[in-house]
């Protein structure tokens, strides 16, 4: 269920800063096209946002239905960082998306633009609280401990340190530029697809080169933030960082290209850089990084092996997809792009890619922090509804699960609906106004 709700605000983040683009040029160059594809994809951007919406609200009765526990001790830090979600964030996107959804042609194209950039940046507020909430889980700050055991709860003494605790500005960033690529890659994907079908040809050369220059820079910034995220991990975390690399003795550390972890034997198997860890944590090949053998066996993340997988499957395709751009930037510089037919077919199969590798680094994060749930405060043991039984929660988990792929399999119809009917660049006013 999370795997599918957590895609969807990627998408919308991505869209909408294409919104912005595509609109922008218009109002800048006076090119009716640029505002056709904007009209485009604010279409696949409402798709979006009422799946968002739909699997999004049972996320929030979930904390107090399956962690009780949980919601009575981070209540008055996630009370407050979901308060200012719902407050800044959700109601500026939902009443721009009004103006946008209804405004075509009715409102001055500036206003039109301003309301387009008012939904982006109302997505781009939501991730920042809700990266915010669960940075708090993984670096705690900002707060005191009030009451003791089952009574005990975190209560906020400081707003700001919360806010800005040691890990929420890296992981804001790299889920960003993680969203961006999400939607660039689904306007990439599905502009090649008209390329490869001799459809909207002349459009569509227009979106995917300004798409893919703002997924070139995207993708190399994705470089920078993620390497400042991993060095973030090291010092508030170290625990994390070497289940993610399969490091188990504290000393200098390789790193690994691929590999497998031995974890009943605390050895990790595979192609890697000699001292190539030490390098990236510390700049000296030489300097010891801290290993697992540093934690007791119950303080370390449980499933070493899949926290390391899922991290270099993260690293693989974030390098493929610097790659896989910049390859195509020189294309596009030389004017042979559109000419490679089996470039455009990668590009269609692509979406894929920024879809997974948010995926599996949400799994690596998650699955790193383990066994806390709130990092050195709360285990995820300790955290359940401890008046609700297993089969409970399983029928609950097997009946949203199956609510949640009838969603999305309706979300990706209509999307696959409209994609297929295309883009209508000779749109009449009467089409606009009932669309």
């Amino acid at each position: 269920m999370l795997s599918i709700y957590y895609s969807i605000p990627h998408l919308s983040i991505g869209l909408g800063l294409l919104m912005v683009a595509f609109k922008g040029i218009y109002l800048r160059t006076g090119k009716k096209e640029y505002d056709t594809l904007a009209r485009f994809w604010t279409r696949i951007f409402s798709l979006t946002f009422g799946l968002g919406v739909a699997t999004g609200i049972v996320m929030e009765f979930e904390f107090g239905t399956n962690w009780a526990t949980y919601s009575r001790y981070v209540g008055d830090i996630f009370g407050s960082a979901l308060a200012a979600e719902g407050v800044f964030a959700f109601a500026l996107e939902s009443t721009c998306l009004g103006i946008v959804l209804f405004g075509w042609n009715k409102v001055k194209p500036i206003w039109h633009f301003l309301a387009i950039l008012g939904v982006f940046l109302g997505s781009m507020c939501s991730a920042i609280w809700i990266v915010i909430a669960n940075s708090w889980q993984q670096t705690p700050a900002g707060y005191v401990i009030a009451g003791e055991g089952m009574q005990a709860k975190a209560v906020i003494t400081d707003f700001w340190a919360m806010v800005f605790n040691p890990s929420s500005v890296d992981r804001i960033w790299h889920v960003w530029q993680g969203a961006f690529l999400a939607g660039i890659f689904l306007v990439l994907s599905v502009h090649a697809w008209y390329l490869l079908k001799g459809r909207h040809v002349e459009i569509s050369k227009k979106a995917f080169k300004v798409t893919l220059i703002i997924g070139t820079i995207v993708c190399l910034l994705q470089l920078v933030s993620g390497h400042s995220s991993a060095d973030g991990v090291a010092k508030n975390q170290p625990e994390k960082l070497a289940a993610m690399e399969g490091h188990f003795k504290t000393g200098p550390g390789d790193a690994y290209i691929i590999g497998w972890v031995d974890k009943k034997n605390e050895e990790t198997h595979g192609l890697s850089i000699p001292k190539g860890l030490s390098y990236m944590v510390h700049f000296d090949a030489d300097a010891p990084v801290t290993g697992l053998d540093q934690y007791p066996v119950e303080d370390r993340p449980g499933q070493v092996n899949a926290v390391f997988q899922f991290y270099h499957i993260m690293v693989a395709i974030g390098m493929l997809l610097i790659a896989l751009t910049l390859y195509a930037s020189f294309l596009l510089w030389r004017g042979k792009l559109y000419n490679k037919r089996w470039l455009l077919h990668i590009f269609v199969w692509s979406v894929l890619l920024p879809q997974i590798g948010n995926q599996v680094g949400w799994f690596a994060a998650e699955m790193g922090r383990q066994p806390w749930i709130v990092y050195k405060l709360l285990r995820t043991s300790e955290a359940l509804s401890k008046s609700v039984s297993a089969n409970q929660i399983l029928f609950a988990i097997i009946l949203f699960t199956v609510i949640y792929i009838i969603l999305f399999a309706l979300f990706i119809y209509l999307m696959n609906k409209k994609i297929v009917h295309g883009i209508d660049e000779h749109e009449t006013q009467e089409q606009l106004q009932t669309a």
